[in-house]
């Protein structure tokens, strides 16, 4: 683990209301293709909206995320806010998690009996959520090579894109050769989309929750690097643990006679391995603490 993996950029201000933009469009667009499935009978139509209706509220949880994250801690929350970023990510994983079943459901149900639809309302609806989506898309990826949060924006709006490109094939097909099965089949796929998403996602935002050190962290590693460090005679009690996707913490208790030591701990978890919150007890002896059970 290194530590660009766990530093990220912050968001700036001008990209927040680029991001609030896209969410009102994004929200008036899902609408707009709620009421022209209806009207056309098209459920890959309704789906397309369930799916940019998920991302706009990813786009919505990035913006209150930014501004719940400036909040400064107080005497409860005493690590601050950083995690509502992750409980809102939760939220969203559940209700995309639902919405793709739903979808797969009617797909299923429009497969096994076809019903027609209006091809032309399934086409110019599609056609202009193609467009919103991909200047969402260019709006969100100024900024995403720098920052995870502002990168899986960019990608979902990158897939409302492909989503809408696959409604509009199911539109001509309705049009030009008569075939109503199609909407099914995209609906289908873009359920298979979303399923696949929120499953994926989930293990990650749970391991957050949980308190679980970052993919990929050696606790013997940091260990051994630590050891290297003149003074240090022994750790234990080493734990870690990511408060929000981008800030790590650790704590540990340190065998050493010096207390000045701990300048040159924290320094080299800070650099080498991305921690940058630490709480180190330094002891004189191994089992000083009692604790060395934990």
């Amino acid at each position: 683990m290194s530590h660009e993996h766990h530093h990220h950029h912050k968001i700036s201000e001008k990209t927040v209301t680029y991001l609030l933009i896209s969410f009102i469009i994004n929200m008036l667009l899902s609408i707009v293709e709620i009421i022209g499935g209806i009207i056309a009978g098209s459920i890959s139509l309704i789906g397309d909206a369930l799916h940019n209706t998920s991302d706009a509220f990813s786009i919505l949880i990035a913006v209150v995320a930014f501004k719940i994250g400036h909040r400064k801690a107080d005497g409860r929350y005493t690590y601050g806010f950083r995690r509502a970023e992750v409980i809102g990510g939760f939220v969203n994983l559940i209700l995309l998690f639902i919405a793709g079943i739903y979808l797969a459901i009617e797909g299923v149900g429009k497969l096994i009996s076809p019903q027609p639809v209006d091809g032309w309302i399934i086409i110019w609806v599609s056609a202009v959520a193609l467009t919103i989506d991909a200047a969402t898309a260019k709006l969100s990826h100024h900024g995403s090579e720098h920052n995870t949060n502002l990168r899986m924006v960019f990608l979902h709006n990158l897939a409302d894109a492909m989503g809408s490109l696959g409604v509009i094939v199911s539109g001509i097909c309705a049009v030009c050769l008569g075939i109503n099965r199609v909407d099914g089949v995209v609906a289908l796929l873009i359920s298979a989309y979303m399923i696949y998403q929120s499953v994926i996602s989930f293990p990650k935002v749970v391991a957050i929750l949980m308190n679980a050190a970052p993919e990929g962290t050696d606790l013997e590693q940091i260990k051994k690097e630590l050891k290297k460090i003149s003074g240090v005679k022994d750790i234990h009690h080493l734990h870690v643990w990511c408060i929000s996707e981008d800030a790590v913490s650790a704590e540990c208790h340190i065998v050493a006679d010096d207390t000045e030591i701990i300048g040159k701990v924290t320094k080299l978890l800070d650099r080498k391995f991305g921690i940058g919150h630490c709480n180190i007890q330094i002891e004189k002896h191994c089992n000083d603490c009692g604790h060395c059970d934990l």
